[in-house]
């Protein structure tokens, strides 16, 4: 059985982060839906964000970022998880997917989330980050997952249905790769014309 791979893009800009400690508990609840224990490759993209504005001015990715973008392109499902910055997605989140090529996202499994700072910032994921997926193409899962500051640490019904809505959320995106092919990692030399035929055509 081939494991699966699950890219995780965190774009918290803290550190420690909520951002990052929601997308690690999402990425734990799809785990827990697969057949076989998945492989996750986490994108902090904090690490990444002068790579990120470089590529945005030259048209180039750095060695490190190219591999995070590899990473997403290699991914059999996709957790994004941004802070809520003025209604909507940070900066840094909607720049990473700028610089993708906008096909590597068609089709792939999807989970979308969010932070922020009371649940009135919660419509966020309808109004904004469901489009912008929605335009790419992907295949986002139906249920999205908010978490409020007040969500955290909290033993009431708060904290119990984040906890509940997590699970479904993973649940869903789990179910969504199961029911794909495993991602093939391209080769890029797989449509290099041979040696021979280039001196044929000399």
């Amino acid at each position: 059985m081939t494991p699966r791979t699950i890219a995780v893009v965190s774009a918290g800009l803290s550190q420690p982060s909520s951002t990052r400690l929601l997308a690690d508990q999402l990425a734990a609840a799809t785990a827990r839906g697969l057949l076989a224990e998945p492989e996750i490759a986490v994108i902090e993209l904090r690490e990444r964000a002068h790579d990120i504005v470089n590529n945005l001015l030259t048209g180039f990715p750095s060695p490190a970022l190219q591999h995070a973008i590899d990473q997403v392109l290699r991914a059999d499902g996709l957790i994004a998880v941004t802070p809520l910055y003025s209604g909507s997605y940070n900066g840094l989140f909607k720049s990473f997917f700028d610089v993708l090529d906008p096909e590597v996202l068609a089709g792939k499994p999807l989970l979308i989330a969010a932070t922020g700072g009371t649940a009135r910032h919660s419509l966020a994921l309808e109004h904004a980050i469901r489009p912008l997926f929605t335009y790419l193409r992907a295949a986002t899962v139906p249920t999205a997952v908010f978490a409020a500051t007040e969500d955290w640490g909290s033993a009431g019904s708060s904290g119990s249905a984040l906890t509940s809505r997590i699970e479904r959320a993973g649940s869903e995106l789990a179910a969504a790769i199961e029911q794909r092919q495993p991602a093939v990692e391209a080769d890029p030399y797989a449509s290099a014309t041979p040696f021979e035929q280039l001196l044929r055509n000399r």
